[in-house]
């Protein structure tokens, strides 16, 4: 072999060598942000679902259960900073479940931010949960950015187990939503907060997107989910559940 010839070898060597150690350390590290993305999708679902529990469990001020059982999804968005909204940045995430047959869908990653909270403003940590009261609300939620408000849209959800929501505002509204902050759990009606789906943490979890995940025809089964986003719907089932 002339001199010519094996110092082009040895450069193609060289190149493959380091191809395979580039495509080994990129797999590496697309390995290791899966495993985060996982770890953090589940400290999330634990966390939703850990407000979920401890504001149901306070039986004279919880959500009323007839509401619980016509709600068609469920959103729960946990320590919400109020920077977020002062700023117009990002203000907090949380997860939301769709009914489906025999319980509630694969929670998917959605982030809140934007307009004015009222009173609750000033509260450095806040935790919202929202009920989807039909249809058309939940297909309104899964475009792109969903702004809460407009004449009929939401309203501050009534409290109490024996709560009545009789008035027409709660009635006729597609969204009803609570605040809970410093341990006091309230109806608020929220105006000019934004809800978008988090599709990258969607798609690094589930490997599909927000609309998929709630609306698509082969939605993710329980056995399917991974273990540790479970929580959310199990929790969501142990207050509602049709058959």
């Amino acid at each position: 072999m002339n001199r010519s010839v094996k110092e082009t070898f040895l450069f193609a060597l060289s190149i493959c060598v380091l191809s395979s150690a580039f495509n080994t350390a990129s797999a590496q590290q697309g390995r290791e942000r899966s495993t985060k993305k996982a770890r953090a999708a589940a400290a999330q679902s634990a966390r939703a679902a850990r407000v979920f529990d401890q504001i149901m469990g306070t039986r004279e001020k919880s959500i009323p259960q007839d509401l619980i059982d016509r709600a068609e999804a469920v959103a729960v968005f946990p320590g919400v900073l109020k920077g977020g909204f002062i700023v117009g940045g990002r203000g907090g995430s949380g997860v939301i479940s769709r009914r489906v047959a025999g319980g509630w869908s694969a929670p998917a990653f959605f982030d809140l931010g934007g307009g004015s909270i009222g009173l609750q403003i000033g509260v450095a940590s806040t935790d919202y949960i929202l009920l989807f009261m039909n249809e058309r609300a939940v297909d309104s939620l899964l475009n792109d950015k969903f702004e809460i408000g407009g004449e009929g849209s939401a309203a501050a959800g009534p409290v109490g187990r024996s709560a009545s929501a009789s008035t027409d505002a709660r009635l006729n509204a597609q969204i009803l939503s609570y605040s809970r902050s410093k341990g006091a759990f309230a109806g608020l009606e929220l105006k000019g907060v934004v809800i978008k789906p988090d599709n990258e943490d969607n798609l690094q979890v589930y490997g599909m997107n927000a609309r998929d995940i709630l609306t698509g025809a082969d939605k993710i089964s329980l056995e399917k989910m991974p273990e540790g986003v479970r929580v959310f719907p199990l929790t969501l089932a142990r207050y509602s559940k049709r058959k």
